[in-house]
């Protein structure tokens, strides 16, 4: 009987070795691949004499690659050396060697850096972008007017409804802007600077969807409504609480009663001057303390709010609050009637606590 031939040793050895190759050559492929399939533009930033293994631990931070170490093996195997400083634009859908070749030499001749702060107004969006985007401001607001260009975004964004089309709100994206830093390119336009900023509020409201929808307030109601308790709450905290004073007031038919409608209904800063009698009295479609606006929300948002903002008016506690007050400190107060509420604020002023302007 005719025995099996076995392999030798170096054949055994050659196929482990070959095995141990694919099995690499496999994972090598998968860790230089892309980490998102998305189509999603990131600024990055190369700093003055950064190389490309320095700067490994920034393109992981920025989810821009998966591995360090198949990043810096990717580095040592092909050997770039044409990095430059400045800022890039770089896809989240790159593979390294994509990533590295748009890299190699290839920065932008300019960068900005544009920062956002939560409950700014359109007004003051307009004037920041004019003035470190070089775009004329009658520009930004003209942009607002074309109504092509608002009907393609409400058909873009989920978010943005036919109410931003109401006549009688001032600007159609007030509200819906997210406030941040951002880093533009200086060529970038406004409609490329919309689309930047209100992908990212896309981008915080997405996880909140299924919440909105079951809400009985539309999206453009939580989004006034959010608005408001930005320029209202002085805690993050509070905002919650703030909130529900506000849908209390609205369920029972009150008046929301805050002053910073009327003043964006002026066209005021609150900084400006004390509020009339005639002011708090006079009618358009955001102050909340004239008495036709008895159980309404403004037209539409008085600022651009912030996550936690948009999150309370979300999900606001469940109280039977219907005042609330804050101290120069910023903690806020909260009462159930009238009485308790006048009773509140002059003990805060016996105190020292009552906020002036």
């Amino acid at each position: 009987m005719k025995s099996k031939r076995r392999l030798k040793k170096p054949v055994k050895y050659a196929i482990v070795i070959l095995l141990l190759l694919i099995g690499f050559l496999f994972i090598y492929k998968f860790e230089t691949g892309s980490v998102s399939n998305k189509d999603s533009i990131i600024a990055f930033e190369v700093k003055e004499g950064s190389t490309f293994n320095s700067i490994s631990s920034s393109l992981r931070s920025k989810n821009l690659i998966k591995s360090e170490l198949f990043y810096k093996l990717y580095i040592k195997i092909h050997k770039p050396n044409n990095l430059q400083a400045g800022f890039y634009e770089l896809n989240s859908n790159m593979n390294v060697k994509e990533l590295v070749n748009a890299l190699n030499g290839n920065a932008k001749s300019k960068m900005i850096s544009v920062t956002f702060k939560e409950g700014i107004t359109f007004d003051n969006v307009a004037d920041i972008v004019s003035s470190k985007m070089n775009i004329k401001i009658d520009d930004i607001y003209g942009k607002l007017k074309d109504t092509k260009y608002i009907d393609s975004l409400i058909n873009d964004y989920w978010f943005l409804t036919d109410d931003i089309k109401n006549e009688n709100i001032y600007y159609s994206l007030e509200g819906y802007l997210f406030p941040d830093t951002y880093q533009f390119n200086e060529k970038t336009s406004i409609e490329e600077i919309f689309k930047i900023m209100l992908d990212n509020t896309k981008s915080k409201l997405d996880k909140y969807k299924s919440d909105i929808e079951k809400s009985k307030y539309s999206i453009h109601e939580i989004m006034t409504m959010a608005s408001i308790v930005e320029k209202e709450a002085s805690n993050s905290s509070d905002r919650a609480g703030v909130a529900g004073v506000f849908y209390n007031r609205l369920d029972s038919g009150m008046s929301l009663g805050s002053d910073v409608t009327t003043y964006y209904g002026l066209k005021l800063d609150l900084t400006e001057r004390d509020l009339t009698v005639t002011d708090l009295n006079s009618y358009n479609g955001y102050n909340t303390r004239n008495a036709s606006m008895a159980g309404k929300l403004p037209v539409g948002p008085i600022c651009m709010p912030g996550l936690e903002s948009i999150v309370a008016s979300i999900n606001p506690t469940n109280h039977d609050y219907i005042y609330f007050v804050a101290d120069k400190t910023g903690k806020t107060y909260f009462t159930k009637t009238s009485s308790e509420h006048t009773n509140m604020v002059a003990k805060l002023k016996r105190e020292g606590k009552w906020y002036e302007y």
